[in-house]
């Protein structure tokens, strides 16, 4: 918000984007999660934090003054029950970070293991459609719409970045996202999605000590931000889902809706491989003084 003075200079008065606003984000307790939880708080909201981590979510919502619920979100139930604390706590819901997911181990498509990634299935997926199923209904009550979020990733749009059910997982969140747009759009609630790529956070170590029992955290980071992204070849954090979320969460993000933000540092626009095209090989005596 810009204010002008008494001087005719204009002045940035720090606003909070969520000021009364009240938000569910599954998976809540720490990563991308967490780190969205923190700065929707810092913004005015009003938060839940919801997930099976009881410890580390129980002290998350302490420290924001929000509140805890254990959810598992495959079970319809707890996520209804983490929409309704929210509503009782509150009087209604205005934000819904469908967050929470998990990966696999992986393997050939040859061998794959039906009951295995049943679990990711019911994380991953069904856990969106609970999470958007229950916090419409909510927002449809409340009259006021609302904004629902959900976490893809670029593996829904590029092939070999993560494993068969984990990515068939996160593409059909992109249509479910696009599809309950659709619908939502008539009763003012928004229906968008975030896909993050290369974000240095426990699932993405965890992935790499499937290989590499040892591999530090400080190695995994150096081994991503080699051909991580266009940015440097840094990683992404979880601050930087979390800042593109809260986007979405807020009024400013007010004509944005079936919409996938892909937070990836350019790598699924570009060849990241063939940068050296781009490079700067002047020499000082091309430009003269």
């Amino acid at each position: 918000m810009e204010q002008h003075g008494h001087n005719g200079h204009a002045h940035i008065i720090a606003t909070k984007r969520l000021l009364n606003k009240v938000a569910v984000v599954t998976g809540g307790a720490k990563g991308i999660g967490g780190a969205t939880a923190k700065l929707m708080a810092e913004n005015g909201a009003h938060v839940v934090i919801a997930d099976i981590l009881d410890e580390q979510g129980t002290s998350l919502a302490k420290s924001i003054n929000g509140r805890f619920i254990h959810c598992d979100v495959s079970i319809e139930s707890d996520v209804e029950a983490a929409i309704q604390l929210a509503i009782t706590w509150k009087g209604k819901l205005d934000i819904m970070y469908n967050n929470a997911g998990i990966g696999d181990e992986g393997g050939s498509i040859t061998t794959i293991d039906m009951k295995k990634i049943s679990k990711v299935i019911g994380v991953n997926m069904y856990g969106v459609i609970h999470g958007t199923k229950h916090a419409a209904r909510a927002m449809i009550s409340g009259g006021k719409g609302g904004s629902i979020i959900n976490s893809s990733s670029t593996a829904a749009i590029m092939g070999g970045l993560g494993s068969h059910a984990y990515t068939l997982t996160k593409e059909a969140i992109l249509g479910l996202t696009r599809s309950s747009s659709c619908e939502l759009g008539t009763y003012g609630i928004r229906v968008n999605c975030v896909l993050p790529h290369a974000v240095l956070s426990d699932m993405l170590v965890d992935t790499y000590r499937r290989f590499e029992k040892d591999i530090t955290v400080e190695e995994v980071e150096q081994k991503m931000g080699e051909n991580a992204s266009l940015l440097k070849g840094r990683c992404g954090s979880v601050e930087d889902i979390a800042h593109a979320v809260l986007f979405l969460a807020s009024d400013e993000s007010g004509y944005i809706t079936g919409h996938n933000l892909v937070i990836d540092g350019g790598y699924t626009s570009s060849s990241v491989n063939m940068t050296f095209i781009y490079r700067d090989k002047k020499t000082k005596s091309d430009h003269p003084s």
